[in-house]
């Protein structure tokens, strides 16, 4: 018999089978409903059952918000995972609020830093008898998701003091000796509570090196950010990342890897290494384009990103790539799906507020350097400076990389701008 199936109790399995089937087909392009039904009725079946169906039940409900979320559908993805909390155990409710604050982030929300999971959340982490992780790695997760919101609230400190909470464990991806034991027989993974350890905790923890990272790239530590963006970059190669059911929405391992890719460019492109910074933005490019298709507004932030690295590279080497940028940024503006220059939604609710605004102000800089188009380019660079909302960086600083004490930094997970 299959060890790895003999460790897994029943509803777990059909409900991992269930996962798998519906969201390897919710691919650009498919409709989710035949998808959405299996999982809904797979979770009715489900509740109030015996061993295993707690946990199986979470992997349902996430993998609904992972659908909805996917289908656009912001918010029932969020009411989805406020479901989740309520009846699933520890680990999938720890995943929920993780799920939950990334959408918040996304959605431009301000999320003050002493945001914290629901009392059972709380209670559950301190609970010994957790499956499917440990209560270190969840208490890792909540930390970075708070060093994130404080980075994005430009509170630099609490955000150190949050990531200095769950670094030893960041430390640890890429390394099989960290966390729990794991047999080298149970290779590949299929990701069950006996043999779970490596591989789950592997794959929250290297959405919580992420952000790690990021905040590294951001404080200027160049040197360890680049350790950290290689070893989840490595670690991520390794996994099938179909098979892992402890993350929702924007927080999946493939937002994950295509996050840590396109950072890593950004960090490269920092560091004047432009032919490697193009090689992982362009592999960034590819992936946003087949796991959401060319017209996803992720496609636009990692544009955005592209066009980024040119000007420093023209910079840098006394050249010009004007009409490449441009083309880029019109491009990303276009299926970020940005307002008119002449619109009132600069005002309003907008999605992608952080990145239109900043491809605008870029766009704008290189209007302005033309005598024909400047005041096409006072335009916009006024929109761009009316739409900003960042509380870390002005447009101005975020326009300008004058060193690595105050880079600016993209996460495609949110689609902000740190």
């Amino acid at each position: 018999m299959n060890p790895i199936r003999s460790a897994l109790a029943q509803p777990e399995s059909v409900a991992a089978e269930m996962v798998r089937y519906a969201l390897g087909g919710a691919r650009p392009g498919s409709s989710p409903d035949e998808a959405m039904r299996i999982l809904e009725q797979g979770a009715s079946n489900l509740q109030g059952g015996g061993e295993g169906c707690g946990e199986a039940v979470g992997m349902l409900m996430l993998a609904m918000s992972t659908l909805l979320y996917r289908s656009g559908r912001r918010q029932e993805a969020m009411e989805k995972l406020k479901a989740t909390n309520q009846v699933a155990p520890a680990a999938f409710r720890v995943a929920a609020w993780e799920a939950t604050m990334g959408l918040c982030m996304e959605a431009g929300q301000v999320i003050n830093t002493s945001v914290s999971p629901d009392d059972l959340v709380d209670l559950s982490i301190k609970d010994d008898n957790i499956k499917w992780s440990d209560q270190g790695h969840l208490k890792c997760r909540v930390n970075a998701i708070k060093g994130l919101i404080a980075l994005l609230n430009g509170e630099t400190e609490s955000a150190q003091l949050f990531f200095d909470g769950c670094k030893d464990l960041c430390a640890g991806v890429g390394n099989k000796q960290t966390g729990m034991e794991v047999s080298e027989t149970i290779w590949p993974f299929t990701f069950f509570p006996a043999i779970i350890s490596y591989t789950i905790v592997m794959f929250l923890t290297e959405n919580a090196v992420l952000s790690y990272c990021e905040y590294l790239h951001c404080v200027g530590d160049f040197p360890l950010a680049t350790q950290m963006y290689e070893r989840v970059l490595e670690a991520l190669t390794m996994e099938d990342m179909s098979g892992n059911f402890l993350a929702a929405c924007n927080m999946v391992p493939e937002e994950v890897s295509l996050g840590a890719t396109c950072s890593y460019g950004q960090l490269l492109s920092h560091s004047g290494k432009f032919s490697e910074a193009e090689d992982y933005l362009t592999r960034a490019l590819k992936k946003a384009e087949d796991q959401f298709g060319a017209n996803h507004p992720k496609v636009g932030i990692v544009l955005t990103c592209v066009a980024r690295m040119y000007k420093l590279k023209a910079k840098a080497e006394g050249s010009s790539s004007i009409m490449v940028q441009e083309g880029l940024y019109r491009k990303a503006l276009e299926v970020l799906r940005a307002p008119a220059i002449n619109s009132e939604g600069v005002s309003k609710q907008m999605d992608w507020r952080d990145i239109i605004s900043l491809a605008r102000g870029e766009y704008a800089e290189l209007l302005l350097i033309q005598s024909n188009r400047k005041a096409e380019g006072e335009r916009m660079k006024e929109w761009a400076e009316h739409a900003w909302r960042n509380s870390r960086l002005t447009l101005a600083q975020a326009l300008e990389f004058s060193g690595p004490s105050k880079p600016t930094v993209v996460d495609t997970r949110i689609g902000r701008v740190m």
